[in-house]
């Protein structure tokens, strides 16, 4: 039986209810719940299996999430209006590059990625990390996934760039940039070693973080999963609107940056940030080059000047 309520109340919905039997009864019962908790806590009443619970939960949630996001991008590619908005308006994928890119990531989907999400509800327990209701605050939530953003962009720039060194790149990440002008089914389209490696940076940092707090709720890191998934997708759709997020935060990367490292096939290592790229000096394209030596000039006239 799950652990999201008391048996007192898990009693009182019965044996083998329907889903609507369960969400009606939490909604009448719980009132100091919001919405969602109340549809948390009904899943796992229903499931009475919290194992099972939480990997559909988990698997359901990426593919849903996923999937339902490249959609729209797709929809987007197969009409010439916003073809003014394309960063690489010379390309268009083909429907089947579209098909044979998403038979690979489904692929990868259920070999890959499936069997570690049946074994994360026992990992939870152990670790502390709560299904239960209500959730955390969400000042709390915020600042953790502000903080999971901030490690999972620094570990995938260092496990990037280190994937475009001789043989990590031909055997491992070439395949990934198999397309130069990406589109959105793109984005988990790599070799498994590569998934499971920038994958750690999604799902591991909450792990490492629940093992020295033991103080996380599942809903916090399934939200920051679908946060990571709306990232990657978008920045992998090869358009960048004015309403694009980079617009209004200049630290953002968004399409327009990735989209630059697919097209020189160098630079631009970071997912999320600018900042490791700038700072480092890995920022793609031409403009970020002639930027470059501006800097590097202006650093060494400064030190001559001083010399003087």
């Amino acid at each position: 039986m799950s652990e999201v309520f008391n048996s007192t109340i898990t009693s009182s919905i019965g044996d083998s209810p329907s889903l609507f039997q369960v969400v009606e009864k939490v909604f009448e019962t719980q009132q100091q719940l919001n919405i969602l908790e109340k549809l948390w806590a009904s899943w796992y009443l229903y499931m009475q299996n919290d194992i099972l619970a939480t990997g559909l939960l988990f698997f359901l949630t990426h593919e849903l999430m996923y999937f339902g996001r490249c959609l729209p991008w797709y929809i987007i590619d197969k009409m010439p209006y916003f073809r003014k908005w394309k960063i690489q308006p010379a390309y268009i994928p083909t429907d089947k590059e579209q098909w044979e890119c998403l038979k690979s990531v489904l692929k990868s989907h259920f070999i890959v990625e499936a069997l570690p999400i049946w074994t994360f509800h026992p990992m939870c327990k152990k670790l502390g990390i709560s299904v239960s209701v209500p959730f955390p605050s969400l000042k709390t939530m915020l600042c953790e996934w502000a903080l999971f953003f901030f490690l999972e962009d620094m570990w995938h720039y260092w496990a990037h760039r280190l994937f475009h060194y001789g043989a990590f790149y031909k055997y491992i990440h070439k395949q990934h940039h198999r397309y130069s002008a990406p589109f959105g089914l793109t984005a988990e389209y790599a070799h498994p070693v590569e998934v499971m490696s920038l994958g750690f940076g999604t799902v591991g940092f909450p792990i490492i973080y629940a093992y020295f707090t033991h103080n996380l709720h599942l809903f916090t890191i399934t939200v920051w999963v679908v946060l990571r998934l709306f990232q990657a997708v978008d920045s992998h759709s090869g358009y960048d609107f004015p309403i694009s997020l980079r617009n209004f935060l200049p630290i953002w990367a968004g399409a327009k940056h990735h989209d630059l490292h697919h097209h020189y096939f160098i630079g631009n290592y970071a997912s999320s940030f600018t900042w490791w790229d700038y700072c480092l000096d890995t920022e793609a394209g031409p403009d970020a080059k002639k930027d470059r030596e501006e800097r590097r000039k202006k650093r060494a006239e400064a030190k001559a000047k001083k010399a003087n």
